[in-house]
């Protein structure tokens, strides 16, 4: 059975004061759930995110990781680092690492790969622009980046990958892909993800939506066979909203 999974990524907010506060609330308020919850807070707050959260079920994960162990690399921060905090699932992909710092399928392959030689957890993200949907090259779009930046692994690392499909044109503007929509895509990607390698590791593999999710359309998305959860954004910054939302999954 696939592992149901809704994580927060906070993105570039809250200070240290507010991530504590938020933590703290997030834990009072976390429902009883099969789900695995994650968050997401920014590097310079991981650690006190783990301690923070040292008795909680909720786990932390990083934004963002360089595909190098170590060296000139000013600003960036490796796996090594990452795992000698105790946080070992990072977030690969994401539409804005895309656009506003040029992070293309190659790099993210390198990426990839170290991050599954050092032994982390990916949720590994992609998905089309607008322009892409309205000219019906959406399909296409997905499925080069899944080839370019995973299919070159080896069948066990998909043990450690967990796939996140956004939308980018309903990413912060308020507009949602329909559940239907959603659903259309998860299936495909399951079904491209079992011609390159096989039905059990497309069956097995978590594929969440990551699309301005909120307490009000989650639980008709979450209804979908294929969807498995979802990568929240702005809704996993106020700590009633993502506990609502957990609550749908």
């Amino acid at each position: 059975m696939r592992t149901k999974i809704v994580a927060g990524n906070w993105k570039m907010n809250k200070n240290l004061q507010e991530t504590e506060e938020l933590l703290a609330e997030l834990s009072a308020k976390l429902p009883d759930t099969d789900a695995d919850v994650i968050v997401a807070p920014t590097f310079v707050n991981l650690q006190a995110a783990k301690q923070a959260l040292q008795d909680s079920k909720i786990q932390v994960a990083a934004q963002n990781m360089h595909f190098a162990e170590s060296g000139a690399y000013t600003g960036e921060i490796s796996a090594d680092m990452l795992l000698s905090l105790g946080v070992d699932v990072v977030i690969l992909g994401h539409s804005e690492r895309r656009a506003y710092f040029g992070e293309d399928d190659a790099l993210l392959a390198k990426k990839v790969k170290t991050a599954i030689e050092k032994g982390l957890k990916i949720i590994f993200c992609f998905g089309e622009e607008l322009e892409d949907r309205k000219s019906d090259k959406h399909f296409a779009v997905v499925e080069s980046q899944l080839k370019n930046a995973l299919f070159d692994l080896d069948a066990s690392a998909w043990s450690k990958i967990v796939l996140a499909y956004e939308p980018v044109w309903a990413i912060g503007t308020g507009e949602t892909a329909s559940p239907e929509q959603a659903q259309e895509m998860h299936a495909f990607i399951r079904k491209t993800i079992a011609e390159g390698f096989n039905a059990s590791i497309a069956e097995d593999v978590s594929i969440l939506y990551g699309g301005s999710v909120k307490p009000a359309n989650a639980a008709e998305i979450f209804s979908k066979p294929d969807v498995d959860g979802g990568l929240i954004g702005g809704a996993s910054l106020v700590a009633t909203d993502f506990t609502d939302i957990i609550k749908a999954i």
